[in-house]
């Protein structure tokens, strides 16, 4: 018998995948914070400190399909909205505790993803020692282009990554520079929760971060996936 609700339930949030009809249901949206040396330094850190998270609602995603143009709303409160970058693991087979060594078996494929911060606000949380949901967590926060199944994604681990916006590059690196590789995140993330199919994780953000306004166009490029492209509305 199908249950009842008092209010309808909210759609099943998904992302398209890259040749196939059928979607990859959202669950969980995990972050990475400074994953790469030189932003850890341009944020005012050093050296390979401990990994940590932070996370987005699954429908904070703004899906753009392969060779579209998608849209997300200059965002209420801030005066100061940065783009970032970000190679995006999606999780096919869940677990917890899992090694590094075994990472790559919990992984269904990867994604150009961004990681879009209320700079402004999440310094005065910064400054505050409070948390910084206001300034990540917020509607719209995570565009994503399609998934491609790993298999099909090529050498990923040493994929160049970039983003231009208004046709002049911002950020430009290579995933093979992240502190925590992909199966250390795994590792790290899934020993504080247990991963669920459906699970996107954000890696991190190579140097290069900055503001945009209204009217830019940001063109996202990891090398195997296809670019994610998105204007501030």
């Amino acid at each position: 018998m199908a249950a009842d609700f008092v209010i309808a339930p909210m759609p099943v949030v998904s992302v398209p995948v890259a040749g196939q009809k059928a979607r990859f249901p959202v669950h969980r949206i995990y972050c990475v914070g400074r994953n790469y040396e030189e932003h850890a330094k341009e944020m005012g850190f050093t050296g390979r400190e401990p990994p940590f998270f932070f996370m987005k609602p699954n429908d904070a995603v703004v899906v753009v399909d392969a060779d579209q143009t998608g849209t997300m709303p200059y965002p209420t409160l801030t005066k100061n909205l940065h783009h970032e970058i970000e190679l995006v693991v999606a999780i096919g087979t869940g677990g917890k505790n899992i090694s590094a060594a075994d990472a790559d078996k919990h992984i269904y494929g990867y994604a150009v993803g961004l990681d879009m911060t209320r700079r402004d606000l999440q310094g005065d949380m910064k400054k505050q020692g409070r948390p910084w949901d206001i300034g990540k967590s917020f509607d719209q926060s995570a565009p994503i282009g399609p998934i491609v199944p790993k298999a099909e994604a090529g050498d990923i681990v040493n994929a160049e990554i970039s983003i231009q916006v208004g046709g002049t590059d911002r950020q430009r690196s290579n995933v093979s520079k992240l502190i925590w590789n992909i199966g250390e995140t795994i590792e790290h993330l899934s020993a504080a929760w247990e991963l669920q199919p459906g699970d996107l994780i954000f890696t991190g953000t190579p140097e290069g971060v900055a503001a945009v306004v209204s009217g830019d166009t940001m063109v996202g490029e990891i090398a195997g996936l296809p670019k994610l492209t998105v204007k501030v509305a």
